[in-house]
């Protein structure tokens, strides 16, 4: 059987990977690695990320451990179909960012016969499914699901809590924006900041 992140044979047909998880749970990291892994193969790859994702380099998909590859922004999901029309390897990063016109564009590529690796946030900083992820999670084909590291638990993290204020759906940050803790630790956070905002 198929497992993500081996050398891809065309002929197989063409597939959707779906790495997904909370803030710094190595989504990105992920997403790298199976892309240099399918250049080391010696196949063609192109690496998409928003226009608006500049943290880190305005060119690179940059993890969060500052590994990086070269990637081409885009501000519309719809141009991926004309930049990735001679290549064999499809990498989309902070896929959750895009509009919804991304599943429609993943799901032509593959059908074109070509892989595509999808990163993103599988829930936004309410814990609600983040954008057009759910219907990507649910076409795709393969699904790797991350967690982070609780540091107030020290186990698993599956939510990214927001230490700013900002109701705003749409918000990069790192570290001093965002900090991924357990569900527990969530609720607790969470109950306790709707309690301040009330006094």
């Amino acid at each position: 059987m198929f497992q993500p992140g081996v050398e891809f044979n065309q002929q197989l047909g063409g597939w959707i990977e779906v790495v997904c998880g909370p803030m710094f749970s190595g989504k990105t990291e992920e997403l790298i690695r199976r892309m240099r892994r399918a250049q080391i193969a010696g196949q063609k790859v192109e690496i998409f990320k928003p226009v608006s994702d500049v943290r880190y380099d305005d060119q690179e998909v940059v993890s969060h451990d500052k590994n990086s590859i070269p990637s081409m922004p885009v501000e519309s999901s719809s141009n991926m179909l004309l930049l990735a029309d001679d290549v064999q390897v499809v990498g989309i990063d902070e896929a959750q960012f895009f509009d919804d016109g991304i599943v429609e564009v993943a799901n032509t590529l593959a059908n074109q016969g070509k892989r595509v690796v999808i990163a993103g946030l599988d829930k936004d900083f309410k814990g609600r499914p983040f954008g057009p992820m759910p219907q990507l999670l649910a076409t795709a084909e393969y699904v790797t699901k991350l967690h982070a590291i609780c540091r107030r638990t020290g186990g698993p993290a599956h939510f990214s809590y927001r230490k700013v204020a900002g109701d705003q759906t749409f918000m990069l940050g790192e570290t001093g924006e965002y900090e991924p803790v357990s569900r527990t630790i969530y609720n607790q956070l969470n109950n306790a900041s709707g309690a301040s905002e009330s006094d």
